[in-house]
């Protein structure tokens, strides 16, 4: 059996979480390591019902499409972590992508669409019923993709 070398991003999605800049931080560390480019993804995924973290920019900003919004939000995320984390040099150089679907499929999608060497995503870590409820993304795409998926919790989750 035949390994198959890995060459693509890493790709991180984020959510504009604690537990999505820590892993943000994470993956650029490992594209630096590894010699890879670094992939931001933000996947929009309830536009019919804008959800809370949309509406911070919105309003802000007075923008009408949630896609704006969204993308408005992916651009100050990476200039706040840029300014705030200089020594990852990395970080300067990512590319960032923007899709509308379902998290955890549209992950997949984009890891394989862009061949990407592994996927880095934060996990809150949510217990009983919480779980039971809402689910996980990172687990469904831990047990969906083809390639190595790195797991990161911030500090915030105990």
């Amino acid at each position: 059996m035949s390994v198959k070398r890995l060459t693509g991003p890493v790709l991180v999605p984020v959510d504009f979480s604690p537990t999505s800049e820590a892993a943000l931080l994470q993956a650029a560390e490992l594209a630096m390591c590894l010699q890879r480019e670094l992939l931001v993804l933000h996947v929009v995924h309830d536009p019919g019902s804008m959800p809370g973290y949309y509406s911070r920019a919105l309003k802000k900003k007075q923008l009408h499409r949630i896609e704006d919004g969204a993308s408005a939000m992916l651009d100050d995320l990476m200039e706040s972590i840029i300014r705030q984390h200089p020594q990852i040099k990395d970080l300067s150089g990512f590319h960032s992508m923007l899709v509308k679907g379902l998290p955890s499929s549209r992950i997949i999608e984009v890891a394989t669409q862009t061949q990407a060497s592994m996927i880095v995503i934060g996990s809150r870590g949510l217990t009983g019923l919480k779980h039971l409820l809402i689910g996980s993304v990172a687990e469904r795409v831990v047990h969906l993709a083809r390639i190595p998926v790195m797991v990161v919790k911030s500090a915030e989750c105990g």
